[in-house]
């Protein structure tokens, strides 16, 4: 009879002390999670996934540009931010504040955000819930996932579909006509930063008085 641990593939000894490794770093990632009191929303509890296009904002331009939101949405306002998943997580920080605020991204692990996720595909500009009406965000901003016209223009018109009025766009330096001509946006001196430096100059545009000059 053959012994039954035989057809059991053996992992070599330095691919077990590598996964041993590997786990117990997770394992510290996550306590480290805990012991600072981890925040559900905070940068970082989802990792940007480059597949996707997704880079994420430094600290601090998410910051600056959550606080510029809240301003341009006014008391009660409602925001929306469109493929620009650390300006959401930074709002949802703020607690207590006198605003709303919808996530629309691709990406289906932000589904965790429950009520506030639509799940969106720029592809499908206006393929959007019933609920989400017309004209109904304060404020919208958006960080298109590609520098091509034509994200930026299926981008625009799900923006133009959801604002009252005001943009704030974040996109390519190389953009600038595009936006202007898509979405009526004029280009800020405020430069937002990444966590992880873009080989493309990114800028701020907006079409209204901002805070960010």
């Amino acid at each position: 009879k053959m012994d039954d641990d035989d057809d059991i593939p053996q992992l070599s000894s330095h691919t077990l002390a590598a996964l041993q490794e590997f786990y117990l770093e997770q394992q510290q990632r996550e306590g480290m999670k805990t012991s600072q009191g981890f925040n559900q929303y905070s940068i970082g509890s989802i990792e940007e996934d480059w597949q996707l296009s997704q880079f994420w904002y430094s600290d601090e331009t998410a910051s600056c540009l959550a606080k510029e939101a809240v301003l341009a949405a006014g008391k009660g306002g409602r925001i929306a931010c469109v493929s620009a998943p650390s300006v959401y997580q930074k709002l949802k920080e703020q607690d207590g504040g006198d605003f709303s605020v919808c996530i629309l991204e691709y990406d289906r692990r932000f589904s965790v955000y429950g009520e506030e996720f639509i799940f969106y595909d720029y592809n499908h500009p206006l393929d959007l819930p019933e609920n989400l009406l017309p004209h109904s965000f304060d404020i919208v901003i958006a960080d298109p996932p590609y520098l091509s016209e034509e994200c930026l223009q299926k981008t625009a018109e799900t923006v133009k579909y959801l604002t009252k009025e005001k943009v704030l766009l974040c996109t390519g330096a190389v953009m600038e006509e595009q936006a202007a001509k898509h979405l009526g946006v004029k280009m800020c001196k405020f430069i937002p930063k990444h966590s992880r430096n873009l080989a493309n100059e990114f800028r701020c545009y907006v079409n209204y008085a901002s805070g960010l000059d």
